[in-house]
């Protein structure tokens, strides 16, 4: 399904172009198109700017990169907090050119006696993560680390996952709702996954900074996702795309919607700016 696209662009103009991974550019079996790698490819020779916005670590986001064969721009991570450029001199490959933190102590706490079952992800910026207890495998990348409570919240982070591998999504919209988080921006993933990001940061935030430091006017900005952290990017966009396997709530916000992850979605959405 697709609806009526508005003017927005103008043939041959660099454009940003915001990309979600996961249920975007990839399936959620981890799985990447040959299709979408090599449309990705075309938009980048085309001149576009293409940067991956996602809610992964600076270790799963350039993991992806390197996949999508992207070697120099930006990315923005963990939902806005982390935003890094490819750098070949850098040990790691890239720098790290804004961090936002916050404290987790006060929304952890309160989570743990509403849902003491739950595991907490501390996100270590460029290593990987500090753990209450281990995650389902394959979920987080890097090195993972678990550590008592106390050192989970002692100090400033860029983000926390907050898991209940029994619960869905919908329980945790309710617990949201019920409890309220105050102090810190939040999103309920595809399951019972909770991410916490500092107050009035997003994927829309981060990429407003983008835009600006790469001189894109505001019309000439794409943006393509699936969930509910994806929510604030599209509507800053002045193209913002939902994938045909995007919650309903995530499709209304949207000026568009393409088809599935799995029916390459991504691929008429990219071939419209060549």
């Amino acid at each position: 399904m697709t609806r009526p696209q508005k003017a927005w662009s103008q043939a041959g103009t660099p454009h940003l172009v915001a990309l979600d991974v996961d249920g975007t550019t990839i399936n959620h079996a981890g799985e990447l198109s040959p299709a979408v790698r090599d449309v990705v490819h075309d938009v980048l020779a085309a001149g576009h700017h293409v940067i991956i916005a996602t809610g992964r670590s600076i270790v799963a986001t350039t993991t992806i990169m390197a996949e999508l064969g992207i070697e120099s721009g930006y990315a923005v991570c963990s939902n806005g907090a982390v935003t890094i450029e490819l750098d070949a001199r850098e040990d790691n490959g890239f720098r790290i050119i804004d961090a936002v933190t916050f404290d987790p102590a006060p929304a952890l706490n309160l989570l743990r006696h509403e849902w003491p079952d739950a595991v907490v992800a501390v996100e270590e910026l460029g290593v990987g993560f500090k753990l209450s207890a281990p995650f389902p495998d394959g979920e987080l990348q890097g090195e993972l680390r678990v550590v008592p409570w106390d050192e989970l919240v002692a100090d400033p982070v860029t983000r926390v996952t907050f898991r209940a591998p029994n619960g869905t999504a919908e329980d945790f919209l309710a617990l949201t709702e019920r409890i309220g988080l105050h102090g810190v921006n939040y999103a309920v993933g595809f399951s019972a996954w909770l991410d916490l990001n500092p107050e009035g940061v997003s994927k829309g935030s981060a990429l407003e900074l983008l835009r600006r430091r790469l001189e894109v006017e505001p019309q000439y900005t794409l943006a393509v996702g699936d969930q509910r952290n994806d929510v604030e990017m599209l509507h800053w966009a002045a193209r913002g795309v939902a994938m045909g396997n995007a919650p309903d709530s995530v499709k209304e916000v949207a000026d568009e919607v393409t088809l599935t992850v799995d029916e390459d979605g991504l691929v008429p959405v990219l071939r419209s700016l060549l």
